[in-house]
């Protein structure tokens, strides 16, 4: 990869929970002290895995639903003929953790921390996401509902139970990401693997609708990627990052659609040597 990539995500949830918080009820996360909405990086991650999984098979997601890693980590000793895991060197434990990146999309991509009872040792991940913040506080709603069935037969007298979701009515939300070139030369990420990550991100809401997101409810807004003509880059990245802004077009009302903002980005002020390729 010969190029660095700093971009920013725009996505919003109306009438869904975006991310629930399992410590708060499920409640949708919020920053207590400003009262805007996050859904954080691993929510995302999950999101971008899933979509692959899904669509891309032939790429093998490491962090998936009932894996056992120390199996997965068995496996490269195998496919190596490097012996005894518990008595590999710390060259049969690069060669290991090598052969993971190789196999694994999202271990080459996110990177993972394998060093576990069977030692595949760490990966530093070229790509990272910062959690996601809602850009005007959030307000959650609660909506009690009804079940028709029951779970025991001494409830059967009850004829139905009660229960409750939460739901935002209307937020935007806004991730920065970044791309490190040196990073992927070590893990093997290359220019197609960034391709797919990028298409997993316009897409992955798609492919994750439940009764807490129907479909619609959740959708990527905008996707500005700043590509970078070298590997160290032209600006750092909070430089670029505010050249993008989101303006409420009337702030006497509550946002209810991402045509309540503009999205203004100071075109002008991008450095030489950097890129901006609106993908979505």
């Amino acid at each position: 990869m010969k190029n660095r990539y700093d971009f920013v995500l725009l996505f919003d949830a109306q009438d869904a929970n975006p991310n629930g918080d399992p410590d708060a009820g499920n409640l949708p996360r919020s920053d207590a002290e400003s009262g805007q909405g996050l859904v954080t990086d691993v929510c995302l991650k999950r999101k971008i895995r899933n979509f692959i999984q899904t669509t891309h098979p032939d790429r093998r997601i490491y962090f998936t639903e009932g894996a056992v890693h120390n199996q997965q980590h068995e496996e490269a000793y195998k496919a190596l003929d490097l012996g005894d895991p518990k008595k590999a060197t710390a060259a049969q434990r690069d060669k290991a953790t090598a052969w993971m990146c190789k196999n694994f999309y999202d271990v080459r991509t996110f990177g993972a921390v394998m060093s576990t009872e069977i030692n595949c040792g760490q990966v530093r991940g070229p790509v990272q996401l910062s959690f996601a913040r809602s850009v005007d506080p959030i307000v959650s709603s609660e909506h009690a509902i009804t079940r028709t069935s029951v779970t025991n037969v001494r409830d059967i007298e009850k004829g139905r139970t009660m229960g409750r979701k939460f739901t935002v009515p209307y937020a935007l939300y806004r991730a920065h990401g970044f791309v490190n070139p040196f990073l992927a030369e070590q893990t093997g990420f290359s220019d197609d693997d960034l391709e797919l990550f990028f298409d997993a991100v316009e897409n992955a809401f798609q492919f994750d609708q439940s009764a807490a997101r129907p479909a619609g409810s959740m959708t990527v807004r905008s996707l500005l990627v700043f590509k970078h003509d070298n590997q160290l880059g032209k600006a750092p990245s909070h430089a670029l990052f505010d050249l993008v802004r989101m303006k409420r077009k009337d702030e006497s009302k509550s946002a209810r659609a991402f045509t309540d903002y503009e999205l203004v980005v100071d075109e002008g002020k991008i450095p030489e040597g950097v890129t901006l390729i609106r993908r979505v």
